[in-house]
């Protein structure tokens, strides 16, 4: 029988439709592998060729290429490949099995690296008040971090040297280890992964290409920041290692307490107290407003402590929007204390000359208790 015919598709060797994902193509070759693996089967030549099989039919589909070509001419696409194709253990299997082992045993990663690596992001508290989040302000800030070492220009070799390439792994940044029937790719241990070596490191930075200095940043806050907002500085973070392209700053806001505001979103509240003569009789009181303005609030007559009254746009911006919240004024009743004898007794009038009309809320609740007694002690 011709070999070509006796080959199974792909798709149903991996037990994966044709519309599958890298994703599913992935987890559906380790689950197999597993199953599979010879050493899992020692001696069964029955499981060694369909672990075979596996890593056949994973080495065509999870190459975009490779499934393209096998999606429109199935194996013949492949009838011509050399000795160690996708049916043998060439350099493809190294490059299959590669895959299942950074699953599982986390000993994945580039296989080749330069020495420039990306430098580190770093983080800045900041504290602003609430007026400084209600205009916006830009701020200086002072940070200690890593920047590229001048003497070297970031390479980390000795002005005249150069870094080299690594002789250990040929600059790869990775090397490979044979164990049984494996072959394992793991970080070169001689040029942790970089794949140079320096053999004249720089006096300034010890061959890091980075040395710690402070500096000064502008931060430009924008008005209606809130609370916990982040603000990004791209390329102000760490230098790379060894002239690799700097991480960012972020910049995390924090408002400080107020001692009149309290912020909801865009809105503002605050509690004034009014005398009981106020509240009863009515009147007017100024407030002040974030924007450093006077604000005038007019009290009706009658007016209950707790009532709030509201103040449209004096709140704080919108970020990003030309749109501002509402302050809401709470007035407070306050109970006269430290009565002098002449007041105790006017209030004492005040008190026998009123009425349920004077004050309702009072004799409708008391009626109500009143009522609620006279029914429990006729029950």
């Amino acid at each position: 029988m011709d070999a070509r015919m006796a080959k199974r598709c792909y798709y149903e060797v991996l037990e994966v439709d044709r519309t599958a994902a890298e994703g599913e193509l992935k987890s559906a070759f380790r689950k197999l592998a597993m199953k599979w693996h010879p050493d899992r089967n020692p001696g069964d030549k029955t499981c060694e060729a369909r672990f075979k099989e596996i890593n056949e039919a994973y080495e065509v589909l999870k190459d975009p290429d490779k499934r393209a070509a096998y999606d429109r001419f199935g194996h013949a696409a492949f009838e011509n490949r050399p000795a160690g194709g996708p049916g043998g253990f060439g350099p493809d299997f190294t490059s299959a099995f590669s895959d299942l082992f950074e699953g599982i045993f986390g000993m994945g990663g580039a296989r080749a690296r330069s020495g420039r690596e990306r430098g580190a992001d770093l983080r800045y508290n900041m504290e602003i008040r609430l007026e400084e989040a209600y205009s916006g302000k830009t701020a200086q800030v002072r940070i200690p971090t890593s920047v590229t070492c001048e003497a070297c220009s970031g390479s980390g070799a000795k002005t005249g040297t150069r870094p080299k390439t690594c002789p250990t792994c040929a600059g790869q940044g990775r090397v490979r280890h044979a164990q049984g029937f494996f072959t394992l790719e793991r970080t070169c241990p001689n040029c942790q992964g970089r794949g140079q070596v320096i053999e004249s490191p720089c006096p300034s930075c010890s061959g890091s290409g980075r040395v710690i200095r402070e500096r000064t940043l502008s931060v430009n806050i924008p008005p209606g920041v809130e609370d916990g907002t982040r603000i990004r500085l791209a390329g102000e973070g760490e230098a790379g290692v060894r002239g690799g392209p700097a991480g960012d700053l972020y910049i995390f806001l924090s408002i400080g307490a107020h001692p009149f505001f309290q912020r909801e979103g865009a809105d503002l509240h605050c509690r004034v107290p009014i005398s009981m003569v106020t509240a009863a009789l009515g009147g007017e009181f100024e407030v002040p407003a974030i924007d450093g303005t006077n604000t005038r609030v007019k009290v009706p007559e009658g007016t209950q402590s707790g009532r709030r009254f509201r103040i449209h746009s004096k709140g704080m911006p919108v970020l990003r929007s030309k749109q501002c919240g509402d302050m809401y004024v709470q007035v407070v009743v306050e109970t006269p204390q430290k009565l002098t004898k002449r007041q105790r007794e006017l209030l004492a009038e005040f008190e026998r000359l009123s009425s349920k009309d004077t004050q309702p809320e009072s004799a409708g609740f008391f009626g109500k208790v009143k009522d609620f007694l006279a029914r429990s002690a006729s029950s």
